[in-house]
C-alpha cells in the first residue's frame, strides 16, 4: 500500500505537466510583439504566436485583422476595443477582463497593411482546419485555395488523411490539385487535371489554362502532349459545365423578373379587364406600397426581420384605400370615355409623385433586407440563387394563388366575373356594379401596393419607382389577354425570361425594344392576346 501510495505521489507532478495550458508567460511575450512598428516583426510575432497553440491565438488574430486591436500608450498591453460614443470599451486580450473606458489618445492600433492581412488570413484559415464545426473547417480549406502557401499545403495534405466529411474531402482534392498541378511527375499531373475538370472554381480554371500558354517565342510552355490533350479535355468540360449553370442562373433571374411583372400586372388584369379602365396611376400605387415598407421599417428599427411581413397587409390596405378613393371620386365619372380616363389617370399620377416628394422629398430611400432574405443559396462555385429573388418568385404565386381563390371561391370573386362577362346582365340580376367597380378597383390597386413591398427588396425606393415598369405592366397584361389571370401568369413568366435571355446579346435596352417589337407582331395575329377573355360582351 506504501509502494502505491509513493508511486501516484510520484506520478501527480507527470499529470500536472500534462494538463497544464499553455505557458501565459510565452503568450504574453509573443503577444507583445504585435506592439511594433515594423511589418516584419508583425509578421513574425504571428507566426510565433501560431505556434503556441492557445485558443486565445484564434481570437488575437482575427480581432488584429478587424482592425480591432489596440495596446494602451502606458503599459503597451494588448487589448481589445470596442468603439463607444464615450471613447473605447477595452477588454483584456490575456485574461478577457473588462478594463473599462479609454480615450482615444490613451490608445494606439495594432495597424496592418496588405501583405500582413494576406498573411493573417492564410494563418486563421489554417487555425480553422483543426476546428470542430465542419463549416468553419470547409470555409478554412476555400479561404486558403485562393491564396496558397507552402505551410499551408502541408497543413491541408496532413488534413486530407483525417478528414471524413465527404465535402470537405473533396475541397481538399481541389486544393491539393491546384499545387500537384505544376509537379514534375506526369501521373500526378494527369491526376490533378482529373480532379480539377471535376471543380467548378475559378483557380481550378486557371491552373488548366495555364497548362495550354505559349511562352513568348511560340513554344508550348507545357512540353508534354498527353499533359495538353487531357488539359484541353478537362477545359472543354468545365466551360461546358459553366455554360450549363449560367443558363439556369438567366432563368432564375428571368423568373425573378417574372414574378415581379407578375406582382404588378395581375391588379392590371383585373382592373382592365372588369373595368376596361386603363390606369395609369397603377405603378405610383405601387410606389405607395414601396414607401409603406419603408415608413414601417421607421417606426419598427429594431424589428426589421418582420417589418416586411407587416408592410404587406398595411401596403395593400393603403394602396387598396387609396385606389377606391380615386375610382370613386375620379373614375366613375368617366366610364365609357377611355381617352378621358388615361388622361384623368395619368394626372393623378403626376399628383401622387409630387405628394411623395414633398412628404420623403426627392431622393431615393433604402429600404434594409431582413437578416433572412439576405445573402444566397450556393448550389456550387458557378452558381447561386439570392435569397430575396428566391422569396420574391414564392411570394408572387402565393398572392396570385390567393387572388384566384378570391376571384373563384368568393361572392366578391362571383360578381366581379359576372360584371367582367356581361356588365349589363349582371346589373339586371341585382348586382350593384358601381361598388364592384369600386372594390374591384381597390383589390387591384391593393395588389400593386404589395407589389411595392416586394420591388423594395430589390431596388431603391423613389418617387419614380412606379414609372420604370407600368409600360412592362400593360405589355404583360395585353399579351397575356385582357382580364385572364392565367394569362398574365403565363405572359409575365415568358416575358421576364425573355428579357433576360435576349440581355447578354443585345443589353438591356434593346431587348426591351425586341419583347416590345415581338408583342406589336404577336397582337397583329391574336389580338386578343394568348388567353381571350370569353362572354358576350367580350364577344362584342
Amino acid at each position: 500500500m506504501l509502494r502505491l501510495l509513493v508511486f501516484l505521489l510520484a506520478c501527480l507532478p507527470l499529470a500536472t505537466a500534462v494538463a497544464a495550458p499553455p505557458d501565459s508567460a510565452d503568450f504574453e511575450t509573443t503577444l507583445a510583439g504585435l506592439t511594433q512598428s515594423s511589418f516584419k516583426k508583425k509578421t513574425a510575432a504571428v507566426s510565433a504566436l501560431t505556434e503556441l497553440k492557445d485558443e486565445r491565438v484564434f481570437a488575437v488574430l482575427n480581432a488584429m485583422l478587424e482592425s480591432r486591436l489596440y495596446y494602451r500608450k502606458s503599459d503597451k498591453r494588448v487589448v481589445y476595443a470596442e468603439k463607444t460614443s464615450a471613447g473605447y470599451r477595452i477588454t483584456d486580450t490575456l485574461s478577457g477582463q473588462d478594463l473599462g473606458s479609454a480615450e482615444k489618445r490613451e490608445l494606439k492600433k495594432v495597424s496592418t497593411n496588405n501583405k500582413l492581412r494576406k498573411y493573417l488570413r492564410g494563418r486563421i484559415a489554417t487555425l480553422s482546419l483543426a476546428n470542430e464545426d465542419p463549416e468553419i473547417r470547409l470555409h478554412a480549406v476555400n479561404q486558403i485555395t485562393t491564396s496558397m502557401t507552402p505551410e499551408s499545403v502541408v497543413a491541408l495534405r496532413k488534413l486530407r488523411f483525417t478528414e471524413t466529411n465527404p465535402e470537405i474531402r473533396k475541397a481538399l482534392d481541389e486544393a491539393i490539385a491546384l499545387v500537384d498541378v505544376t509537379s514534375d511527375d506526369k501521373k500526378t499531373r494527369l491526376k490533378a487535371i482529373e480532379t480539377l475538370a471535376e471543380s467548378l472554381r475559378p483557380e481550378s480554371r486557371a491552373a488548366i489554362s495555364s497548362l495550354l500558354e505559349k511562352d513568348g517565342s511560340g513554344e508550348w510552355r507545357v512540353a508534354d502532349a498527353d499533359i495538353r490533350r487531357e488539359a484541353q479535355r478537362a477545359l472543354t468540360q468545365i466551360d461546358e459545365r459553366v455554360e450549363f449553370y449560367g443558363f439556369i442562373e438567366t432563368t432564375f433571374f428571368g423568373l425573378s423578373l417574372g414574378s415581379v411583372l407578375l406582382l404588378i400586372a395581375v391588379g392590371l388584369a383585373i382592373t382592365f379587364g372588369v373595368m376596361g379602365v386603363i390606369n395609369m396611376a397603377h405603378g405610383e400605387l405601387m410606389m405607395l406600397g414601396a414607401y409603406t415598407t419603408y415608413v414601417i421599417q421607421q417606426l419598427m428599427p429594431n424589428h426589421i426581420d418582420i417589418s416586411v411581413l407587416v408592410a404587406i397587409p398595411a401596403a395593400f390596405i393603403v394602396a387598396g384605400l387609396v385606389g377606391i378613393a380615386i375610382e370613386r371620386g375620379v373614375i366613375r365619372f368617366l366610364y365609357g370615355r377611355p381617352l378621358e380616363t388615361l388622361l384623368a389617370t395619368f394626372g393623378i399620377s403626376l399628383v401622387l409623385q409630387q405628394l411623395v416628394r414633398s412628404i420623403f422629398s426627392p431622393l431615393n430611400r433604402a429600404v434594409e433586407t431582413p437578416s433572412w432574405m439576405s445573402g444566397s443559396l450556393e448550389i456550387n462555385s458557378a452558381l447561386s440563387l439570392t435569397y430575396n429573388r428566391l422569396y420574391i418568385i414564392v411570394f408572387a404565386l402565393l398572392v396570385f394563388t390567393a387572388l384566384l381563390l378570391v376571384l373563384k371561391k368568393t361572392s366578391l370573386g362571383l360578381q366581379v366575373r359576372a360584371v367582367s362577362q356581361n356588365r349589363t346582365m349582371a346589373r339586371a340580376m341585382g348586382i350593384r356594379t358601381e361598388w364592384v367597380d369600386a372594390l374591384t378597383f381597390g383589390l387591384g390597386s391593393g395588389i400593386a401596393g404589395v407589389a411595392g413591398v416586394a420591388l423594395s427588396q430589390l431596388t431603391n425606393v423613389g418617387p419614380n419607382l412606379g414609372q420604370a415598369y407600368i409600360v412592362d405592366s400593360f405589355m404583360v397584361v395585353v399579351f397575356g389577354g385582357v382580364g385572364n389571370l392565367w394569362g398574365t401568369l403565363v405572359g409575365a413568366f415568358s416575358l421576364g425570361v425573355g428579357n433576360k435571355y435576349l440581355e447578354p446579346y443585345a443589353g438591356a435596352v434593346l431587348a426591351k425594344i425586341l419583347v416590345l417589337i415581338f408583342i406589336i407582331l404577336f397582337i397583329q395575329k391574336r389580338p386578343r392576346g394568348l388567353f381571350p377573355q370569353k362572354g358576350r360582351a367580350a364577344e362584342s
